[in-house]
């Protein structure tokens, strides 16, 4: 009973040591990148009413979701999508801002996932939103800066698809189809099944040119030029203002200079249902799924009082660690940490050098040395826990520093330590 304790439940694990360390600083990294771009911080709770993600909001279905109760009776969930909670948090508190909005978040989602998909249920999200714009320059915005965060977490080859939701809806809408054929045309066009869609497109009553639309959907993916074929094979006016928002947010794209990281795909369609335009996904090497996810989701925010056209994304970290782990991309850690060593009777010195380390944002450990314990054994310390240097005093007026990478020592004045503790390298 014991030992099974020491494990987690399956789909969630700890994370530790350099691990943790470089997930922390992957997130201040990408966080800071989001606050210049004049995205506001905003947190919501972690468990939420059922209802804020029910089926009529159109995100996971129920049986995805971790359902308990509180005392009065009410069903809670922890949250399989922060999106919904933002829109709710955006109609409570900003129900007269009319002009757009930015926010941006760091949290934990959680699913429910079937055991035999091998993926984390706790997933750690970094995201944006921008609310209050329905146009163009909205859409290429929030996937410039979705862009921009994947190359500064250090990828450099990696393909973000862009799709459009509203193309798709308006082809069902001219087409006459019912809703149980819709979802099953949408199931088959997003795992590009051709002949399960030529089988169901054959079956309705429409027109063949629309049929032909419907085939081709999946095998619409690349460049501009494959955006022009979709716009002469198509007659509806909705469809064709859903291709023409695509060129727009590309050209806007080249202006950001991301156009090469940027490809279409018309059959990409999504599982939540809230996405009423442009959608796209991030996917890199070492990954069998997708490290981003966005869209335009005009209609949610206004199931909760609020109308509000709207996009964002979110980036999934702990799948963007493993594509970085995998294609040996190294997270840059801050190399500022040091062991001050010191014998006992040195403690005033070393708790007084310690100070002065912090005060200038340098990380300071302090150990009390063993009598007879070798240097070697301290710098085997430092290496399994982060610590780049060591800072020995030899008495209240020397120490010694040692590199823990080289093993290189030299000795300093600790007054010397102190005057330069800001411009210090380790």
């Amino acid at each position: 009973m014991t030992d099974r304790l020491l494990h987690t439940p399956e789909g969630v694990r700890d994370i530790y040591n350099t691990e943790c360390a470089g997930k922390s600083a992957l997130e201040a990294k990408l966080k800071s990148r989001l606050l210049l771009y004049g995205y506001e911080e905003i947190q919501t709770p972690s468990f939420e009413f059922f209802d804020i993600f029910n089926t009529e909001r159109g995100t996971v279905s129920s049986r995805e979701m971790y359902k308990f109760f509180d005392r009065e009776g009410n069903t809670l969930v922890l949250r399989p999508d922060i999106t919904p909670s933002i829109a709710r948090a955006v109609s409570k508190y900003y129900a007269q801002e009319s002009m757009p909005m930015r926010f941006c978040y760091l949290g934990h989602t959680f699913r429910n996932n079937s055991s035999y998909q091998g993926r984390l249920k706790e997933i750690t999200q970094l995201g944006a939103e921008l609310i209050g714009s329905s146009d163009a320059h909205a859409d290429a915005e929030v996937i410039a800066v979705a862009t921009e965060l994947l190359l500064l977490s250090g990828l450099e080859n990696f393909q973000v698809d862009v799709g459009q939701v509203g193309f798709f809806k308006a082809l069902v809408e001219e087409a006459g189809i019912d809703k149980e054929t819709e979802e099953r045309l949408r199931e088959l066009i997003e795992n590009k099944n051709y002949f399960g869609i030529e089988d169901v497109v054959e079956k309705l009553p429409v027109p063949e040119e629309i049929k032909l639309v419907f085939i081709k959907l999946p095998q619409w993916f690349g460049g501009t030029e494959m955006l022009a074929e979709a716009k002469r094979l198509t007659y509806s006016s909705k469809a064709l203002e859903a291709l023409e928002k695509l060129e727009k947010i590309y050209e806007i794209l080249q202006a950001y200079g991301l156009e090469k990281y940027v490809t279409f795909d018309l059959g990409m369609l999504s599982e939540y249902h809230y996405y009423t335009g442009t959608i796209f996904k991030g996917y890199t090497y070492g990954t069998g799924d997708a490290i981003l996810k966005g869209g335009r989701y005009d209609s949610l925010i206004g199931q909760f009082g609020k109308e509000a056209a709207s996009t964002g994304f979110a980036i999934e970290i702990d799948r963007l660690l493993t594509a970085l782990s995998r294609q040996k991309i190294d997270v840059a850690l801050p190399k500022n940490s040091v062991l001050v060593l010191y014998p006992q009777a040195y403690i005033k010195e070393a708790i007084e050098l310690s100070k002065c380390f912090r005060a200038h944002q340098r990380a300071a450990a302090m150990l009390a040395q063993e009598e007879g314990e070798p240097i070697g054994s301290y710098m085997a310390y430092c290496s399994r826990h982060q610590l780049y240097a060591i800072c020995r005093l030899i008495d209240d007026v020397q120490a010694e520093i040692i590199d823990v990478k080289t093993g290189t020592p030299q000795r300093m004045l600790i007054k010397e330590l102190k005057e330069e503790a800001a411009s210090w390298n380790i």
